[in-house]
């Protein structure tokens, strides 16, 4: 065991709080988990010595930072500050049908009702997930009425200053027939440390739209996760945007736990210098007549490694199943590098499954031919390249979030030069 784990597991026990019996057995879990090293399948591409020589440590907040600013998006902020949440930056008033809360301060009923949700949705094997389980202390209790449609967008925002460490945790929870958007977003700066993990409870017709947001870059560690669970008829469309860092790391599980679930989960990536971004995607096919559809793109220029691991698992009730997954990858330099593992585990007969992967790298002659027609060369990339992505950013259904972030992803391409 790592002297970090170590020392992550003595902060938790002196941690005495309504979450303690979660507290106690993600402890548990932890001290009898080995530290995962290269022969570790889920982690063979992702080292995790980032986190071994982080000297993060829990800051105080500080009222300087704010979450940035998007341009026609009036969202319910939902604010943590190295680590602890923010309650001034949330509205005052709500729009009917939606409650958020802090754990601790709900009555005793409630607490156990919390209690009972917490970690009900996100797997045991996520290690960082126990590490978060463990740590987090600000967990928010984010719950939508039965038939409730909330047209304003909840932005979870999780801010860390120089040398910060944090663990923030929400739940949220649709009720049926239920209608919400939420977005999550870290921003960091300097060296910094954070686990971020969000549970989505989505009941019977109920639909979700989910947005994350993984700009941080340079010597971050960003270790998260989004967990989602499907009632019948529940539908949800889900959209990553990612950059890298020294380690960035997002495990993302759909379970389709209800009959005629649809999933649809679009995720785009771009890295350059030394950065790392690992993406571990697993759907559950558990009962039948479900759909999925995923796809992943990502660009890798210099010496960046990005890792995907898609699997989709058919149980063997899930018949009438509908999946598919589409991972795309672009290499702008020899020395970049990209791991990428599709799965397909089927036990139904009554099913249509497909999956597939390419790697490939930015085609010379169609620069060349750019450059020819008076077209800069770091324009003509960022033209390629922005192709290879806009497909996925058109698919988005926020249309303010899709112009706020493509100028993001063109200034990202400026500066990924082809090698």
């Amino acid at each position: 065991m790592s002297e970090w784990l170590e020392s992550a597991i003595t902060r938790a026990q002196d941690i005495n709080d309504w979450l303690a019996p979660k507290r106690a057995n993600a402890v548990e879990l932890l001290s009898n988990t080995k530290w995962p090293t290269r022969k570790t399948e889920a982690w063979r591409y992702t080292p995790l010595r980032p986190v071994e020589r982080s000297m993060a440590q829990a800051v105080a907040g500080s009222s300087e930072l704010s979450p940035v600013e998007v341009a026609g998006l009036s969202a319910i902020e939902l604010v943590f500050v190295n680590g602890k949440f923010d309650a001034s930056q949330l509205a005052e008033t709500l729009p009917e049908g939606l409650s958020i809360s802090l754990g601790q301060n709900l009555d005793d009923a409630q607490k156990t009702q919390a209690l009972d949700a917490f970690s009900s949705i996100k797997p045991e094997r996520h290690m960082f997930g126990l590490v978060n389980d463990a740590l987090a202390q600000d967990v928010v209790i984010v719950s939508v009425a039965e038939g409730a449609e909330i047209t304003q967008p909840i932005r979870i925002s999780s801010l860390l200053s120089q040398g910060a460490e944090s663990h923030t945790r929400v739940q949220v929870s649709l009720a049926e027939g239920a209608r919400l958007t939420v977005i999550e977003d870290v921003q960091a700066a300097g060296e910094t440390l954070n686990t971020a993990f969000v549970e989505y409870g989505i009941a019977k017709k109920a639909h979700l739209e989910h947005y994350r947001f993984a700009l941080q870059t340079g010597s971050n560690v960003a270790i998260g996760g989004s967990h989602f669970n499907l009632l019948d008829h529940a539908t949800m469309h889900s959209t990553i945007v990612a950059f890298g860092s020294d380690l960035s790391r997002l495990d993302t599980d759909i379970i389709h736990a209800g009959e005629f679930a649809d999933a649809k989960l679009n995720a785009m990536y771009l890295l350059d210098g030394k950065e790392l971004f690992d993406l571990h995607a697993t759907v559950e096919h558990a009962m039948p007549n479900g759909t999925t559809e995923e796809n992943v793109r990502c660009i890798a220029a210099d010496s960046a490694r990005a890792v995907f691991n898609g699997r989709i698992h058919i149980h063997r009730d899930a018949q009438k199943t509908l999946a598919e997954l589409n991972n795309r990858n672009l290499l702008m330099s020899n020395t970049a590098e990209i791991n990428t593992k599709p799965e397909l585990e089927i036990y139904a007969d009554d099913v249509r499954c497909a999956h597939g992967a390419t790697v490939a790298q930015i085609d010379k002659q169609a620069l060349y031919y750019l450059q020819t027609r008076g077209v800069s060369r770091s324009k003509a990339q960022v033209m390629l390249n922005f192709g290879f992505i806009n497909e996925l950013i058109d698919l988005m259904p926020n249309a303010a979030l899709a112009e706020w972030v493509r100028p993001i992803i063109r200034e990202r391409f400026s500066q990924m030069e082809v090698k």
